[in-house]
């Protein structure tokens, strides 16, 4: 039996520590085969799997038991955390490696529901293990459990004890070099008088007190001594904490390990880190992004020395792991509207040794029953270099040619772009850039040639928790473009907002509210000076759900000729059942304008539907289906998309 006794006990650490035996019979003579990963897998079942040898798994005299837990004092969710800790139950059936073996998961069972017990604030719990009749401690004596009746019968009897609560707390900066020693206010890092004393608060507390002091330029602070003592005539736990902040400093030399054809000035650069200015782990955070943010490093860590130099310096070592140089990738579509659609790519990495990248990327979509006049494809070439104006500004250049192929309109075009990128913060990222296109487009207003040149600006602020599965957090987007057709004479200007928000209605993320509305506006005096693949249309998946492609707009002889303006709106409510499947409702809706700004003068179009998540490793796999409550020309009847990523 394990309890902490006495009116006044302190706990120490090496009390709740696990006090395993060790015992070499129950590794000796076992063994374990597993052959390489071979195959693919995903909703359970597997592809491209080769024949597997065999899997040997012998234990040296296997000895079966039966595990029963009985608890006294708790609740339902205390008794099913002990059963998912318990390495007995969990493990019953596989049997360890006789006596021993039996022994040893016993003991190490014993403190891991003794140390969640703490975890839950009761230190007044007992822990108590039966093996065939005979208590732990028995059998940990005599080195042997009977085998008399088997499977050998383990009884597991926990006692909860009262809920201990936080009495005096105290929280103490000592002082150094020169400033003096500052009492800390406990409720500051969750240690509150009268509140569960759960023992992860107060780990979680020494956590914060230790980050707080490297934040205020003390790399090497620790905890330098706790006290926890536990009144079990009250039921109170009081907790003293004194944390040494070590001396102040700045960053030493920067040195990098592990590059290869990275130039290293190029990472001292894009790392940020200023000799001689004030410690700052935020500092050494955003740099760890930076360089991951390249795409060039298979790993990246920043090191920081265990201690200062001569001159009170913290020397830092970036370690980096370099990725192949070389990538080809590619993906897919699928909707019942729009058709196949494939898209690859070839990329070389680290051109130059900066982190430049030259990417070759190619698509072909609208693959609908072998019309292949009805196809869409485009070819680009994209140069990106990083740290051009400092490690935040990047610069890229594209250059391609497409052809549109939508129900609404025809367009073959080559177009080139270059812009700057700036990432001031992990949430605001804004660009600038320059574009020209030349194109011959078709639609229902007649065929006409244009080349358009562009200035163009983009800001972004995300603050979502998940690219491709958010759950809280929302994402804001503003362009605007000044053009100019050199064709048509005309003078334009493009602008677009979109706003999406996500609200998790329950603490476990289960529940998801999800909604976006987006609106834009081209201030021309006249429509038919917009190239059509310029106009705004409504449609389709990442817009109204349901409709056809770009269906969605004003209308001459009944065919779609876009707008000068639109407004969509969705709402999601996204529910998790299990931890590999989810399902979505959701509901669309959405116009465009011949107006220069929305006046809703046409009919909003709604689409509704529900979906299938299938949470993958590398994000939610959809299919949705979606209905258009009032169709027209070239809609139909339902839509059905498939994608990886939520819809938006």
């Amino acid at each position: 039996m394990k309890r902490l006794q006495g009116r006044a006990r302190k706990i120490r650490a090496d009390k709740i520590a696990a006090t395993f035996l060790t015992i070499a019979a129950v590794f000796c003579g076992g063994w374990i085969f597993v052959s390489s990963a071979q195959a693919f897998e995903i909703f359970g079942y597997k592809f491209f799997e080769g024949d597997q040898p065999e899997v040997v798994n012998q234990v040296p005299d296997p000895l079966p038991y039966t595990a029963t837990i009985t608890v006294s004092g708790g609740d339902k969710d205390l008794e099913k955390a002990l059963m998912e800790t318990s390495q007995l139950i969990q493990q019953e059936d596989t049997p360890p490696s006789g006596s021993p073996g039996l022994i040893s998961r016993a003991l190490g069972d014993q403190q891991q529901l003794i140390a969640l017990l703490y975890v839950k604030g009761l230190y007044g719990g007992t822990v108590n293990i039966d093996i065939a009749g005979k208590s732990l401690e028995t059998a940990v004596e005599a080195g042997e459990v009977s085998r008399r009746v088997t499977p050998v019968p383990v009884v597991i009897r926990v006692e909860t004890g009262p809920q201990f609560h936080f009495g005096t707390v105290s929280v103490r900066r000592q002082a150094s070099d020169g400033v003096p020693a500052e009492t800390l206010d406990p409720a500051k890092y969750g240690l509150v008088t009268g509140e569960p004393a759960l023992s992860d608060k107060i780990l979680q507390a020494e956590s914060r007190i230790v980050s707080d002091l490297k934040d205020q330029g003390y790399p090497l602070a620790k905890i330098a001594d706790r006290s926890v003592v536990a009144d079990h005539a009250t039921s109170r736990l009081d907790v003293a904490i004194s944390a040494n902040p070590g001396p102040p400093a700045t960053f030493g030399h920067v040195t990098v390990q592990g590059a290869k054809r990275t130039k290293v000035d190029f990472i001292i650069r894009q790392a940020e880190i200023e000799p001689g200015s004030r410690y700052d782990p935020e500092i050494l955070r955003r740099a760890a992004k930076r360089l991951r943010d390249l795409g060039i490093f298979a790993s990246v860590r920043v090191i920081e020395a265990d201690r200062l130099d001569t001159g009170g310096s913290l020397p830092i070592m970036i370690e980096v792991s370099e990725r192949k140089r070389h990538v080809i990738g590619g993906g897919g579509t699928i909707s019942s509207v729009d058709g196949l659609g494939l898209e690859a790519y070839w990329r070389h990495r680290n051109l130059f040794g900066e982190g430049e990248t030259l990417s070759l990327e190619g698509s072909v979509g609208r693959i609908i029953n072998g019309d292949y006049g009805a196809m869409e494809y485009s070819g680009q070439v994209v140069f990106t270099k990083p740290g051009v104006f400092g490690p935040a500004t990047s610069f890229s250049a594209t250059l391609g040619a497409k052809r549109e192929n939508p129900e609404t309109y025809e367009s073959r075009s080559v177009y080139g772009s270059m812009k700057l990128t700036n990432r001031p913060t992990d949430k605001l990222t804004y660009d600038v850039g320059t574009e020209v296109e030349y194109s011959r487009e078709s639609d229902a207003l007649g065929t006409g040639h244009y080349a358009l040149f562009g200035v163009f600006g983009n800001i972004t602020y995300d603050s979502r928790d998940s690219i491709v599965n958010p759950t809280r957090g929302f994402r804001a987007t503003l362009h605007a473009e000044p053009a100019y057709d050199a064709e048509t004479g005309g003078v334009m200007g493009f602008t677009k907002a979109s706003l999406s928000t996500y609200w998790s209605l329950n603490g476990s993320d289960r529940f998801v509210l999800a909604n976006r509305i987006a609106g834009g506006s081209i201030i021309s005096p006249h429509l038919a000076d917009i190239a059509p693949s310029r106009r705004y249309y409504v449609g389709g998946g990442g817009s109204v759900r349901g409709y056809a492609y770009r269906n969605v707009g004003p209308r001459v002889a009944g065919e779609v000729i876009g707008g000068r303006s639109f407004f969509e709106t969705s709402t999601e409510i996204r529910t998790r059942i299990t931890e590999t499947f989810g399902v979505v409702g959701f509901v669309d809706a959405g116009a465009a304008y011949n107006s220069q700004f929305p006046d809703f003068s046409e009919e909003l179009k709604v689409g509704v539907g529900a979906g299938l998540r299938y949470f993958s490793p590398i994000g939610p796999l959809r299919l949705d289906v979606a209905v258009p409550l009032s169709p027209e020309k070239n809609d139909p009847n339902f839509a059905v998309y498939v994608g990886l990523s939520q819809a938006f």
